[in-house]
């Protein structure tokens, strides 16, 4: 006998992992704006069609890892931000009804996505990059399973620090070029970091289920020094970066102001079960560059920013 409707329903949220997808579109957001303030266009309409089209392709990414993490999940010690949702544990549902909650918002994402290039209000690079999110975030559950190869943590830093705000200053009409990417780069060297502390909780039940993370692969001492080295080299760029023109000053030294939130992340990263330094310190580093490049695009009117040396911000 099947689980009722609203239980169902609300096993499909879970998986769904709502409070990721709305990080996820703050960091859309920040590419948005970085795209808008450097030469692109703010257009709400063509905005949230885009943000349409990204939220189905990157549900259906939480979905297959729910389907591929069901085993590891249901031994691992769950933490807020580790674990998984937990629901198909909970609820009892087999694997294949987050597989099939995949395939049903791919394709709805798909559909999407075909609609929104259509109009205009997508270009082919941003469908591209979309592809890209796709594509690398099943591999890293499914076919290949880079999570299990060691990969995982390089591939979703890439995928959630570089690509999806790229993806925003394509939906802005920025140049996509080296500079947009080295504007990322700090807060993408951060996510890494990021993913060491949220795999650390489950490194046993990784272990055991063959899930061969970073965590399960290097020693507790070289894990931490991974951390440091990630969260020094972060704060480095941030800092510097203003200096030579691949950041705005407001940008880049406002991020400044999360240094001491990430000292303590590092010192507490394997000496505490909870990923949460880590992850309170990335989400401050994103809501702080959503604030700076909205507040650029507001005082500019959307106009060109860069380069911030003559602008004197």
């Amino acid at each position: 006998m099947g689980l009722p409707g609203r239980e169902r329903l609300f096993a499909w949220w879970k998986m769904s992992r709502p409070s990721q997808l709305l990080l996820i579109l703050v960091v859309y957001a920040i590419g948005v704006g970085a795209g808008t303030s450097r030469g692109g266009s703010f257009d709400l309409t063509r905005t949230a069609v885009g943000a349409v089209a990204l939220v189905p392709l990157a549900a259906s990414v939480h979905y297959v890892n729910e389907y591929a993490d069901v085993e590891t999940d249901a031994i691992t010690e769950r933490t807020r931000f580790s674990g998984g949702s937990g629901a198909l544990v909970v609820t009892g549902l087999p694997a294949e009804t987050a597989l099939r909650a995949a395939v049903t918002v791919l394709a709805v994402g798909t559909v999407t996505t075909g609609a929104a290039l259509s109009v205009g209000a997508v270009t082919a690079r941003g469908v591209g990059l979309l592809v890209v999110v796709v594509v690398l975030g099943w591999a890293y559950s499914v076919g290949p399973r880079l999570v299990a190869r060691g990969l995982g943590e390089v591939t979703n830093a890439l995928l959630g620090g570089l690509v999806l705000p790229l993806f925003g200053v394509a939906v802005a009409r920025g140049p996509l070029d080296a500079v947009a990417v080295l504007a990322f780069l700090p807060f993408t060297v951060y996510v890494f970091a990021n993913l060491l502390a949220t795999q650390w909780p489950d490194r046993r039940a990784d272990e055991k289920t063959g899930k061969r993370t970073l965590p399960t692969r290097w020693s507790t001492t070289g894990l931490r020094w991974a951390h440091w080295l990630t969260t020094g080299t972060t704060f480095a760029m941030f800092g510097l970066f203003p200096l030579v023109d691949l950041l705005p000053r407001v940008v880049g030294w406002g991020c400044l102001l999360l240094t001491p939130a990430g000292l303590v992340a590092s010192n507490r990263f394997t000496r505490v079960t909870s990923p949460f330094p880590s992850v309170a310190t990335m989400v401050g580093l994103a809501v702080v560059q959503l604030f700076t490049w909205a507040l650029l695009v507001l005082a500019r009117g959307g106009q060109r920013f860069y380069p911030p040396a003559v602008l004197g911000v």
